[in-house]
């Protein structure tokens, strides 16, 4: 089952095998919960936005609805992205207020609305950026990832992350310090624009 392809995965799911829908939970959920808490760094509301995600991907399954020829990934990441859009709106709604409520005719609503949102286009490359980021992390060494992951995502302390891995903390900042190298080497070989 390991060995299987995404989309030979989302066919069995489809055609009633539960353990495939599991395969491509386990193959994809750290790419798709660190891309969540990239964008959100909240811990608790990242793995609320993460169970939501896979909700809408085995509703979406089964349904019949999935048509993106092989491409899962890039699929899940969309849902992923458009429920953390999604979350930013309704934690930025602004509260509704009734012009008629104001004794001045010279109030206008749209005075104290403000525009913050980034356009499509900047969403979409910064969106295609940390997915490329993401995606360069898993050609780390274990070692160097997972000292990245537990920083960055878990955003733990190098003391904590000494004592979770049995290593002194002057270890765990030389593998930071190591990962952040390779990282960089990784994106000029890739030739990434790290600026949007």
């Amino acid at each position: 089952m390991l060995q299987l392809e995404d989309h030979v995965l989302v066919s069995n799911y489809i055609s009633g095998e539960e353990k495939a829908f599991e395969t491509l939970l386990l193959r994809h959920k750290d790419k798709i919960y660190n891309f969540i808490y990239m964008k959100i760094k909240d811990p608790a509301r990242s793995q609320d936005i993460f169970q939501d995600t896979f909700v809408k991907i085995v509703n979406t399954l089964r349904k019949g609805a999935y048509n993106e020829e092989g491409k899962f990934l890039p699929w899940a990441m969309r849902i992923a992205h458009n429920l953390v859009i999604d979350y930013f709106r309704k934690a930025n709604k602004v509260r509704m207020i009734s012009e008629t409520s104001y004794k001045t005719d010279d109030f206008n609503i749209f005075s104290i609305l403000k525009v913050e949102d980034e356009n499509v286009q900047e969403s979409w490359s910064r969106t295609e950026l940390e997915n490329q980021m993401v995606d360069l992390i898993d050609h780390l060494p274990d070692s160097q990832k997972n000292i990245l992951n537990m920083r960055i995502f878990q955003e733990m302390s190098f003391k904590d992350i000494a004592e979770k891995e049995n290593i002194s903390i002057n270890t765990a900042l030389g593998r930071m310090r190591y990962a952040l190298i390779n990282m960089r080497k990784l994106i000029e070989k890739h030739d990434l624009v790290t600026e949007i």
